[in-house]
């Protein structure tokens, strides 16, 4: 087709495309794909005879028809070479290949067969891969040790003249052996399937045709046994907005507010469930309720809740000018009733940003988080991650997170934001394991807080000979500047020493890439649930200039968003978008910038690792235990599961 042949065809000798990798239903929406893009498909044939006259003029097929071409492209396939062991007297298949056991043995022990002739479990393995770990399996029982082979994982994602189709675990699998789940669009021409365990617990394998974008995390959701989420046709479908956690509509949420004048957040959990799961759809909810309130004519105001009759922003600017830092006075003062889980934690998130005091020395309003300066994890165990200021970290302290996590049981990840944390910690366990690593130099990394957490960098100019300039001292230097800065969400960056964006700097909530004439800055980007490119806010600058205009850009989010709003979402609900966010932090039109640039050196000037707080305070260490009466004692109810070979700790 792209040498321009008038007329191309594909013989299939099989009764549908791709008759290994996917089902009759992906096959036929495959089919139709190719047919549109000018492909003539033709089923059930096998030649039988190549005809012509000194050239190639036709194809004859074992049914009498025939099909007139000038140049042929085979695909031979494989076809297992057994005549030697059928005549030998060993078992064959059906269909050909040598039949083998899980120690890859034919029918006489003394033989065994390997590769494209062996017929395992039903299968001929046409692949190389398969063949190298039934040559370990043979070689294994043939030295005296016990190995199996228990087939090989024939998942495969490939892209046929612009149409995606990948499949992966077990296509096939039917019911009622297990639970399907499918979509197709005929329109769009996408055919997907993911079949489940009977319990809804496991991903056993699936489909996909026309996209195939979520085939990564669906092979590693299969081949890893992880949990299923409640929904998971989530997994095909993604979150259809609204709620996903309690399945709510984005319909249900408007009925609400138009039908029974649901005109809050919290009055809209306790109508519809909205947002009472993992609270991630609460910013795209209140959304949804002003929308809706501004379409039908209702007057619309920005309270954060029912108990505090002002906006973020207002509540900000009246804590800092009355110079307010208890819960109970800010209530007192600008509130009404007892509060609630939406105000508490968004005036806990104001303190942080306005006085920068130590959170866990505050009235008791934030999160589980902020409360135990850890992520609460699956299961009720802790995550510890140590700051690693641009992906940069020493030998010395490589090797003290691994004997850390060695002798606590943790579990070991490294991020996408070049850091490694570390799972399963008990919340008893979190100021000694804390202590041990600031002995070595380590620090909080924040990453429970709705603050800066990482700052990723690619090599630069240090090793690369692409890069332009130092990206990983400039990344060090900015995570080191804006480190435990508290916001309205949490901020990530990325720093990349040429246009090569290896940092991927232009997914961030702010990233720097270096030029020829200095360092370009973006902001506002978003990788989370709906990703974000940043905005280009000024272009060769140079590196005091840039650090000044990320102080103010910082500090006038940090005042003027919203609770739980991430800075793409904030630049996309602000009134001139980038051009009045340009002429604010570039051109400084509002005459804020010197304030903004005081205002942030009063927090970067303040800063405190928390965790070498806690670490220091006996009466705060008290607060990290499951029993009051027993503080030492583990919660019997926190399991130890391992995880990818992880080993747990004997000492609990």
């Amino acid at each position: 087709m792209d040498l321009g042949v008038p007329e191309t065809h594909v013989i299939e000798f099989a009764p549908r495309l791709m008759p290994r990798q996917i089902d009759a239903i992906g096959s036929n929406m495959l089919q139709s794909k190719l047919s549109q893009l000018g492909l003539k498909i033709h089923l059930n044939k096998n030649t039988s005879t190549i005809q012509g006259n000194g050239k190639m003029e036709s194809l004859h097929f074992t049914d009498d028809t025939s099909l007139e071409c000038d140049m042929l492209v085979i695909s031979a396939g494989i076809r297992p070479r057994d005549e030697l062991a059928h005549l030998s007297g060993l078992n064959t298949g059906t269909r050909g290949g040598i039949l083998v056991n899980e120690k890859l043995q034919t029918n006489d022990p003394a033989i065994f067969a390997v590769g494209e002739c062996a017929l395992y479990d039903g299968m001929i393995y046409g692949l190389v891969a398969p063949g190298y770990e039934m040559a370990e399996v043979v070689a294994a029982n043939l030295s005296g040790a016990s190995k199996s082979f228990a087939g090989f994982d024939m998942s495969t994602k490939l892209k046929l003249i612009g149409v995606d189709v990948a499949s992966f675990g077990d296509p096939y699998i039917t019911e009622p052996d297990c639970r399907t789940i499918i979509f197709e669009d005929t329109h769009q021409g996408v055919y997907k399937r993911i079949n489940l365990t009977r319990d809804g617990k496991y991903l056993l394998g699936g489909i996909l045709i026309g996209d195939a974008a979520a085939y990564n995390i669906l092979l590693q959701t299969v081949n890893n046994k992880i949990t299923l989420p409640p929904h998971p046709e989530d997994l095909i479908l993604g979150a259809r907005g609204g709620c996903s956690c309690e399945a709510v509509s984005k319909g249900t949420i408007c009925q609400a507010v138009t039908g029974e004048q649901v005109t809050t957040v919290n009055g809209m959990k306790k109508c519809t469930k909205a947002g009472t799961g993992c609270g991630g759809c609460i910013p795209m909810v209140k959304d949804l309720i002003v929308g809706t309130m501004k379409a039908n004519g209702m007057y619309v105001k920005n309270d954060i809740c029912e108990h505090f009759p002002y906006s973020r922003q207002e509540l900000y600017d009246l804590i800092k000018i009355n110079q307010v830092k208890h819960y109970d006075s800010v209530l007192n003062k600008f509130g009404k009733g007892d509060g609630c889980e939406i105000c508490k934690p968004a005036v806990a998130s104001i303190f942080s940003s306005v006085w920068n005091e130590l959170i866990v020395k505050q009235d008791t309003i934030q999160d589980s988080n902020d409360r135990y300066l850890a992520n609460i994890q699956k299961g009720g165990t802790y995550s510890v991650v140590p700051r690693v200021a641009g992906g940069e970290i020493t030998p010395d302290n490589l090797i003290l997170i691994g004997s850390v996590a060695k002798k606590y049981g943790l579990y070991t990840k490294i991020t996408g934001g070049q850091r490694i944390d570390m799972f399963g910690a008990h919340v008893s366990d979190l100021p000694d394991i804390w202590e041990e690593l600031m002995q070595g130099g380590m620090e909080s990394g924040h990453a429970y807080g709705k603050a800066l957490r990482t700052v990723k960098s690619c090599v630069g100019s240090t090793w690369c000979r692409f890069g332009l300039h130092d990206s990983v001292s400039f990344a060090v230097e900015l995570e080191n500047r804006y480190q435990g800065i508290r916001a309205p969400h949490k901020i990530k960056s990325g720093v990349s020493g040429c246009i090569r964006e290896c940092a991927e700097a232009q997914s961030k909530d702010f990233g720097v890439i270096a030029t020829e004439k200095g360092w370009n800055l973006y902001v506002c980007g978003n990788g989370g649930s709906k990703p974000q490119h940043a905005k280009l806010l000024a272009s060769d600058i140079d590196k005091e200039t840039c650090i000044r205009y990320l102080d103010r850009f910082l500090m006038f989010y940090i005042k003027t968003a919203d609770p739980l709003t991430r800075t793409a979402t904030w630049l996309n609900k602000m009134e001139g978008g980038m051009s009045y966010l340009h002429n604010v932090i570039v051109n400084d039109s509002l005459g804020i910038g010197e304030q903004l640039e005081k205002e942030i050196q009063v927090l970067i000037d303040g800063y405190m690792c928390e965790w070498k707080e806690v670490v220091e305070d006996p009466e705060l260490r008290k607060r990290f235990a499951h029993f009051v009466n027993a503080p030492k004692e583990k919660d019997p109810t926190v399991e130890f599961v391992e995880m990818r070979g992880q080993v747990h700790a004997k000492q609990w």
